[in-house]
């Protein structure tokens, strides 16, 4: 108690913080009550029909939703093979650089997108890849498309036009993490090895990942527990009545089930059956990392 009187202004500050995690992130779990319910907008949350798990029967027979879990999983495993390493190697590639206008420009290009929304990036890209875009200009006249096509009207593409966009758009922003962890690096260590005749991708194997690995480690995690997550924001711009079949995934199945069909407690339970399982993901991506740095947990 002694050293929280002294603390009294600090603690004085996370008050708005706390408050806002019990408005806004606490008290509304009461709301998944409607899980478990038929829940309708002339009902509250306390008159609304007791129906148990039949909304989670519902949801294991219908093949909309299973389609929606379907792309989810496969876009975010492209996401978590490109995506995710993506940082990593532009992170080294920028600290390799010497310091300097380019590398200071390099940073602030690739940092750039991460700061545009969905809206304005996710134009850019369907302006690209329509059928008078840069993209099919680029291919018809280099010989390789006889032909314009409109990419996103190809289900069979949406996957990876999905994936190469945001990684496009946070590759930049992820590297913040790796950059700063790798210039608290010891330069003796880098000097060591050049005198052992170490060269250059020796010493970024063998000096600068396994620096990186609790950092790494931390990420994995992170992007294991949302693999059942995606980007609502990208799929409501790029998505279309000709690619829904690919692109239609959980949130924005929950989005359309709940706002737009007015099925509130079957989107209800479509979440929090998510939620459930990216728990069980993230507690098995940390013993994963545990495993893989001698037992220690993130």
């Amino acid at each position: 108690m002694r050293e929280f009187r002294k603390q009294i202004p600090l603690q004085l500050m996370i008050i708005p913080g706390v408050i806002f995690m019990l408005i806004f992130c606490y008290y509304p779990i009461y709301g998944l009550t409607i899980a478990f319910k038929n829940y309708t907008v002339i009902d509250t949350i306390d008159t609304a029909r007791w129906v148990g798990l039949e909304n989670f029967r519902i949801i294991a027979t219908d093949k909309y939703f299973w389609q929606s879990v379907v792309n989810t999983l496969g876009i975010s495993l492209l996401k978590l093979l490109i995506g995710f390493t993506t940082p990593i190697v532009l992170a080294i590639m920028i600290y390799e650089l010497k310091d300097g206008p380019f590398k200071r420009i390099t940073q602030t290009i690739s940092y750039l997108p991460h700061f545009l929304s969905w809206i304005i990036l996710g134009g850019m890209v369907v302006n690209w890849l329509s059928t008078n875009g840069m993209i099919n200009t680029i291919l018809v006249n280099s010989g390789i498309l006889a032909k314009p096509k409109n990419f996103l009207l190809d289900p069979g593409k949406y996957w990876m036009i999905a994936v190469l966009s945001d990684t496009w758009k946070e590759a930049g922003w992820g590297t913040i993490l790796y950059l700063a962890t790798m210039a608290g690096i010891d330069p003796t260590y880098y000097e060591a090895a050049k005198i052992d005749g170490a060269g250059k991708l020796k010493q970024i194997v063998s000096i600068t990942l396994p620096m990186l690995s609790t950092i790494i480690s931390l990420n994995f995690i992170l992007t294991i527990s949302s693999l059942l997550k995606s980007n609502l924001d990208q799929t409501l711009v790029l998505m279309n009545s000709q690619n829904l079949s690919k692109a239609e995934v959980i949130d924005s199945y929950v989005y359309r089930m709940g706002l737009t069909q007015g099925d509130f407690s079957y989107a209800t339970a479509v979440g929090l059956g998510v939620s459930v399982v990216s728990v069980i993901l993230l507690l098995l991506a940390n013993q994963v990392t545990k495993r893989l740095n001698d037992g220690s947990v993130l």
